[in-house]
């Protein structure tokens, strides 16, 4: 796809080419404006791009890995893309990201029916942090609007339809949209065709 972008355009993406080039090495473009707390917790790849007013927040909640954003190869972001994590969000290569995205790791308290569960007396910011690792796959395409909550597993070759909520992990070479999203087609390697999915 060849983009015809206007003299505006044109004239921003340099200062950001300028931007990318001192402060995001090996990055292809991050354009501005970009709002990154803890930088010393994101770890991309070659080729990284970004559309304007990513945010990315990495806490240091004391669990995970000294990296908590990890971006592969040649990843490409839409605009305002919004990733929180407390202890690790990976992303495989070659993903696409369209606008409006948000995915976190960690939640202000935890809602699960385990006795560690937060009660609702509790101001929300006073909460525990809880959190739970998301992992994304290579090659994968999530829709404008999308919500991918904790402990979420998106395999291999997925696409994830617009204003979805991932909520569930989602086998690898699946569609899934909805909320909560539910596959509706899987890639048949033998046909070389998309088709129906069927859980049973």
């Amino acid at each position: 796809m060849v983009n015809n972008y206007g003299l505006g355009e044109i004239l921003k993406n340099m200062i950001s080419l300028i931007y990318t080039r001192l402060f995001y090495k090996g990055a292809r473009l991050v354009r501005r404006p970009i709002y990154v707390r803890g930088k010393r917790f994101l770890d991309y790849g070659q080729g990284f791009t970004t559309g304007y007013n990513c945010r990315f927040e990495m806490f240091d909640t004391g669990s995970g890995s000294n990296k908590k954003i990890i971006i592969g190869h040649k990843c490409k972001f839409g605009d305002y893309v919004h990733i929180a994590s407390g202890e690790k969000v990976l992303i495989g290569n070659n993903c696409l990201l369209a606008s409006k995205i948000f995915i976190s790791d960690i939640s202000h308290g935890n809602y699960s029916d385990s006795t560690l569960s937060s009660t609702p007396d509790v101001p929300p910011d006073e909460r525990p942090i809880f959190s739970r690792p998301v992992s994304i796959g290579n090659n994968v395409w999530i829709g404008e609007n999308v919500c991918i909550l904790p402990g979420v597993s998106i395999g291999n070759g997925c696409i994830i339809g617009a204003n979805s909520v991932v909520n569930k992990d989602i086998p690898e070479n699946c569609i899934a949209v909805g909320s909560p999203a539910k596959v509706v087609k899987k890639y048949n390697d033998i046909t070389k065709k998309w088709v129906r999915y069927s859980s049973v």
